[in-house]
């Protein structure tokens, strides 16, 4: 779901809960390494992010938060800051060109640019965690 999460709305902020989980705890976050990406650059979008994207005339970035059930793509248009709230049970990502990532929720999708190793320890944060909050395979009951 892609909202704009530029003003502190207490019944966005509970959805937002349900959607991807609370915030990790401070505990959590020193054992996990940090649950923030850096700022990423981004290549391409689908139509309703790109969009936003064209706006104004700033450079294209995103940032991606780790969330317990989920992940939180961040970017900004004009003055205003949106979110791309995407559970792990919707969550794809793949490695199309050696450089770029591609982050999908349904119709909506976001390429990023993978320019240093840092990124890419991130990504494999991502599927770590991802594949930790899935279900249980058939075949492992």
């Amino acid at each position: 779901m892609l909202l704009n999460v530029s003003y502190n709305d207490p019944s966005q902020k509970k959805s937002i809960d349900q959607e991807v989980g609370r915030t990790f705890s401070l505990k959590k976050r020193w054992s996990l390494g940090g649950i923030g990406s850096k700022k990423l650059i981004i290549n391409s979008a689908s139509i309703d992010i790109h969009n936003l994207l064209i706006l104004d005339q700033n450079i294209n970035t995103c940032n991606i938060e780790l969330r317990p059930k989920g992940i939180i793509v961040r970017f900004r248009s004009l003055l205003e800051t949106y979110g791309l709230i995407i559970p792990y049970y919707k969550l794809k990502i793949y490695k199309g060109k050696s450089q770029e990532y591609s982050i999908y929720l349904d119709h909506y999708f976001v390429k990023i640019l993978a320019d240093s190793s840092d990124i890419h320890k991130f990504v494999k944060k991502i599927n770590r965690q991802k594949a930790l909050n899935s279900p249980p395979n058939l075949e492992d009951l």
